[in-house]
């Protein structure tokens, strides 16, 4: 009779046991859910934090940066370093904002979502306008390129391995010498026959050049695809 007693009791203790964790797995299951929108809050503010102060993804669209960087390539720019006074340097791949007619209009506007997810920095700018060039003279230089090139600066010719394959250094477009106001940017793209830089652009206010303050940040790898992963070292 003891014996029986004991195994109810067991067996009702067991019962109690299985009821409690029960309760304890859908109170775990509910505070997973509670907190679930506070953790996705936090990292949409990293992501945020990141994107503004850090780094920011940026896709490349034209063919302007061949071979160096490819259409589709997606691209991370240190914003990080111009907070604290660094300026531009030749030889270093940028990515700026539009001077002003550098850019066509887009035909087509960024839906709802994808302006979500450019705001907090989780996929390349949606409806900026921004481009990606390289660096070849600063303020103070002196910059020209004449006939099959090469390109010179203050008078040195520049050594130019990036250079698209095929391409001559001043492209189709000679120009100079200009000399480079203080504050500007002398830029153009390593494909310099397929790249409206600052060559075609001497009609508009600062003869082609662009403000240090419009540029966002060097461009310091590629990051996708995987298969492209490769870091934008200085080319000077």
């Amino acid at each position: 009779m003891e014996d029986l007693v004991a195994g109810e009791r067991s067996r009702t203790g067991d019962a109690d046991a299985d009821g409690e964790a029960a309760v304890d797995g859908r109170r775990k299951a509910r505070s997973f859910w509670k907190e679930l929108p506070i953790l996705v809050g936090i990292a949409l503010v990293l992501a945020l934090v990141i994107k503004t102060f850090f780094v920011q993804a940026f896709s490349i669209p034209s063919e302007s940066m061949q071979n160096t960087l490819q259409p589709g390539d997606r691209v991370l720019v240190d914003k990080l370093t111009p907070w604290f006074g660094s300026k531009p340097q030749r030889g270093e791949v940028v990515v700026f904002h539009d001077p002003g007619g550098w850019l066509p209009e887009k035909a087509e506007k960024p839906n709802a979502v994808q302006k979500a997810l450019s705001f907090v920095g989780l996929m390349p700018s949606a409806d900026e306008k921004d481009l990606i060039k390289r660096v070849i003279a600063v303020g103070g230089d002196t910059v020209e390129c004449s006939g099959s090139g090469p390109v010179k600066v203050n008078g040195k010719a520049m050594g130019e391995p990036f250079i698209y394959p095929g391409n001559t250094p001043c492209g189709d477009k000679p120009f100079g010498p200009i000399k480079v106001p203080k504050g500007k940017l002398w830029v153009m793209g390593d494909h310099r026959q397929d790249s409206q830089d600052s060559r075609y652009h001497q009609d508009r206010p600062g003869g082609g050049t662009i403000d240090e303050d419009q540029v966002i940040g060097r461009a310091l790898v590629v990051a996708w695809p995987v298969s492209r992963w490769a870091s934008l070292p200085v080319s000077r």
